[in-house]
This record gives C-alpha cells, structure tokens and sequence, in this order.
C-alpha cells in the first residue's frame, strides 16, 4: 500500500515530512486570481506556477506558506497541486442561491476546505495512485479527539470514503458513487509526540524559515476570533480586504454569523495584541 504525507505548510506537518517518509510528500495550495492577495516576488511567481502547471498569481493563505514550501522542497520530493481559484469556488453555479448571490463557506458549510484541500488531492489520487494508500495526518499526541471524529467516518475496512460522480443517468443526471480512497495513520500520536517535542524539534533546526505566530490556514479563515481576524488585517490588510470584498459581492451572506469582515477589518482594539497573545483555539488552527 502506498505511503502519502499531506503537508499543510504547518510545523506538524513539515516534521513529519522529514521524519516519516513516504512514497509521495503533497501539499495542495490555495490561490486567488485577485490581484488583491498577489504574491510580491515576481520571481517567486514563476518558480510556482512551474510547480503547479498552471499561472500562479497569489494566494489567500499567508505569503510565508510558499517560502516555507520552498524551503521544504530542498529537503524532501514534494508534489504541489491545485485545484481551481478561491473566487471561482465561491462563484460557481452550483453555489447560487434564490437571491441571486453565493454562498460563502463558514463554521456549518466548510466546504472551502472540501473544494480547495480534498478535490485536489483526491484528483491527484485518482491520476496517480487510484487504490487506497495509507495517508499520514498531523495530529499530535494530546488531539486524539480530532483523531477519534475522524475515524468515526471511516467505514468497516477502516477507510475513508468520497462521494464522486462516476457517470451519466439516462436522463443527463450526474450519476453518484462511493469511493475508497485513503486509511488515515496519525504517526504523532503513534508515537507520543507532542506539541512542545514538534517546539523543540523546530527551534534546534532552523531549515524551515517559519514566521513568527504563523498559523496555516487562510488569512481570514472563519474559526478563527475576531479580535484575531483584526490583527490579521494589520498584518495583512490587502487579503483581508479580498474577504471582506467576497461578503460585498454577495450580500446578505457572510463568513461569520451576525458580523461582517469590513466591522472587523474596522475594529479598533483598546490593547495592542500580539500573536502570542492567542492560542490555536483562537486562531483558527483547529480549522484544518
């Protein structure tokens, strides 16, 4: 059975790309077309687009994610894949509602996370490997409940499943079917590596150029607080502005529930926060 590290960008993630080989290292990146998010290093632009075959402009994840992919793939074969831009999800036709305008993904309907993370992997997939493999995931020892739920959807051989579509009904339907695709292995856990041993790991070895307070996931990711979300707009104002843009277009829906992205871009706190000042409940990271 084939061995696939998916790697996030995250500290997790990198760790076990180094320390667990596999047959393929993947890591599937989220872009937007929308000049607002664009990657500043022309250079950089290009290397990137080679990489993922197709014209790479910028990304709603924060800039850091590409050079510390970069600087991974000098260590270790990495596959970099894509699926189609952030915006074009979110506007597609099949996303319309009765109003005209599109839903967006939040708390209830992650479905950017489907769409932007698992169909391109899974296409990948299907291209290359197209039997079940074994797929590593990062959660650390101390997260067996984010293990456990994940494994309550596996079926009885202990694997997970996708919905696809296989083929046509005779009436143009889309035709549905199951697929068994990868059994989830959790080496971290396995082997009772936690948080601080990933910490220390990171601080003796300083290959990986990681930003300080980085978390990696979307700049405006919705699990993410608001008071967070504020200070990503400091630091990141333009994708945040990309966000808060994607709400304008289509009113009345919103990534949050009972506020807007432009309220919490205005937001004017009382004390000066700092990353450090939120921990990963805060910041989103259990989005992943």
């Amino acid at each position: 059975m084939k061995t696939v590290n998916s790697i996030s960008g995250g500290k997790s993630s990198c760790y076990i790309a180094l320390n667990y080989p596999a047959d393929y290292n993947i890591f599937s990146l989220v872009r937007t077309n929308d000049t607002l998010c664009k990657y500043p290093d022309a250079k950089v632009r290009q290397i990137v687009s080679d990489l993922i075959g197709c014209e790479f402009v910028g990304t709603t994840e924060q800039d850091n994610i590409i050079r510390i992919m970069l600087d991974l793939s000098e260590k270790v074969d990495i596959k970099w894949i894509t699926g189609i831009p952030f915006e074009e999800v979110i506007n597609g036709d099949w996303n319309r509602g009765k109003n005209g305008s599109h839903y967006l993904p939040n708390i209830m309907v992650r479905y950017c996370t489907t769409e932007l993370k698992m169909k391109p992997i899974f296409k990948w997939w299907q291209k290359e490997i197209n039997e079940v493999c074994k797929m590593r995931i990062g959660f650390r020892s101390g997260e067996e409940k984010r293990q456990n739920r994940m494994l309550e959807k596996l079926n009885e051989n202990g694997n997970e499943e996708i919905k696809i579509v296989v083929g046509k009904h005779d009436n143009g339907n889309n035709k549905w079917g199951v697929v068994e695709w990868r059994k989830p292995e959790f080496p971290l856990i396995e082997d009772g590596i936690k948080v601080k041993d990933i910490s220390d790991y990171w601080n003796k070895n300083k290959s990986i150029r990681f930003a300080k307070g980085y978390y990696n996931n979307c700049v405006g990711c919705f699990h993410r607080n608001p008071l967070f979300l504020n200070k990503m707009a400091q630091e990141h104002p333009n994708k945040m502005e990309w966000f808060a843009k994607q709400e304008e277009i289509n009113k009345p829906n919103t990534f949050r529930k009972g506020i807007t992205y432009r309220k919490i871009i205005n937001f004017k706190p009382q004390t000066e926060l700092d990353f450090d000042d939120f921990n990963e409940c805060d910041s989103g990271y259990c989005g992943l």
